[in-house]
């Protein structure tokens, strides 16, 4: 099993490029199934959900080429209309097939998904969607099979929770509808918003993007489009987290500032500078006080849907509370089991305890802090591990790191560039 070796103490320094949002190009991936011809796609990541998605279109009949961060697919020739568990259980955004194959003829077989074990997240929202556009429904053996005879008929659906996925799924299975779809309660995260310049490019006719209220009127026929993924405030957020954890100064760029409002607050709450510039974030910590470290001030975070602090930046944001002077409680209001982290980051010395959905940080000392064997549980948690070892000092090896390359690109490469002592060893017979 591949590892990363952290070497832990130095502050970063330099400047660092973003990459594409995963979570934006999972969605506009799938949405090529909805119309016949060649899409091209840039700034995708290369990453193993993305090749995960690209080998899902091949088992549908769909040819890709890339050629760097562009890719193209023809989705001409459809054989198939199912996802098979082999694939699907990797990789939960794989249910986003559901919406694009239903909007182009009428059927689809997908399996139950899987991805990181951070709670149930199920999908119950995605088919009682589909059910109000006229799709029947059925659960067997672990599959969804959805299925309409002719056209899908346009509704009013109304989530009674936010969800990222759903609002995707019910954008693209209503957008080739009869009449017209309203999707009240819907998700207004930057990706969302992506996937709906990519539907209106292809000829999609959508009113209220970056809204909660989303107004589709079915159009008879698509064509293939060209889109631009737009940068990853995820991993944003972990390099800027980073640089505050371990101290420096670095540049982070080929970002949106505008995606992160949440985080950028906290982090200023929490000692950091934090400065906007265009395309562009510079972070610092200096150190403070004669301190090794800058002098962080513990800070109390609450996860929300966008615009609020995201969820997925949680986890990383705990890495640099441990450290911070004073008490912190962080409250996860979007996942269940998203605390996973918290025992390994217990390993390194972290003073955490968990009260239900809050988590209570007691900042110690950095140097109190020494590095350890610890596992990765899911995407999120691997990279808050990683800052975790960085800011600490002595050793860490952080094991399952199949995680962390699910949804970061050279991430290693990245810190060894900013002055980093981190490395990857790969295991035996890999």
């Amino acid at each position: 099993m591949d590892k990363i070796i952290i070497r832990g103490g130095k502050p970063l320094y330099g400047s660092v490029s973003i990459s594409g949002a995963k979570n934006a190009a999972l969605p506009i991936l799938a949405a090529t199934l909805l119309v016949p011809g060649t899409h091209t796609l840039n700034n995708v990541p290369d990453l193993r959900d993305t090749r995960t998605m690209l080998k899902l279109l091949e088992t549908l009949g769909a040819t890709h080429k890339r050629e760097g961060s562009t890719v193209s697919i023809d989705t001409t020739g459809l054989t198939g209309a199912e996802a098979p568990y082999e694939l699907v259980k990797t990789m939960r955004a794989s249910v986003l097939v559901l919406g694009p194959l239903l909007g182009r003829s009428g059927y689809a077989r997908v399996s139950l998904p899987g991805g990181c074990a951070i709670g149930a997240r199920p999908i119950n929202y995605h088919l009682k969607g589909f059910e109000q556009l006229g799709v029947q429904t059925t659960l067997a053996q672990g599959y969804v099979e959805a299925r309409c005879s002719g056209r899908l008929e346009g509704a009013t659906v109304y989530f009674d929770m936010s969800t990222v996925t759903g609002t995707e799924n019910l954008l693209m299975a209503s957008v080739l509808a009869k009449g017209t779809t309203i999707i009240k309660n819907a998700a207004r995260e930057p990706e969302v918003g992506n996937l709906i310049d990519m539907l209106v490019a292809m000829g999609a006719d959508i009113q209220g993007r970056d809204s909660d209220r989303l107004t589709i009127t079915g159009v008879d026929s698509l064509q293939p489009a060209e889109i631009d993924i737009i940068p990853d405030r995820i991993e944003t957020g972990t390099y800027l987290i980073a640089v505050a954890a371990t101290g420096g100064e670095v540049r982070i760029e080929k970002c949106n500032p505008a995606h992160l409002p949440a985080l950028s607050e906290k982090l200023r709450a929490a000692g950091a500078t934090v400065i906007e510039e265009g395309d562009a974030f510079v972070v610092s910590c200096p150190e403070h006080q004669g301190r090794s470290r800058c002098n962080l001030q513990g800070v109390d975070v609450k996860t929300l849907v966008y615009p609020g602090f995201p969820t997925d930046l949680q986890a990383q944001f705990m890495a640099l509370l441990i450290q911070a002077e004073g008490t912190s409680i962080i409250h996860e209001t979007i996942f269940e089991n998203r605390f996973m982290h918290v025992a390994e980051m217990q390993r390194l010395g972290a003073d955490i305890t968990i009260d239900g959905a809050s988590a209570v940080v007691r900042g110690i000392p950095p140097e109190q802090l020494c590095g350890a064997p610890v596992m990765a549980t899911d995407l999120r948690a691997s990279a808050s591990l990683v800052i975790a070892g960085l800011a600490c000092s002595g050793v860490t090896e952080i094991s399952r790191i199949y995680h962390l390359e699910r949804g970061y690109e050279n991430m290693v490469e990245k810190l060894q560039a900013l002055g980093a002592d981190v490395e990857k060893i790969a295991s035996s017979g890999s």
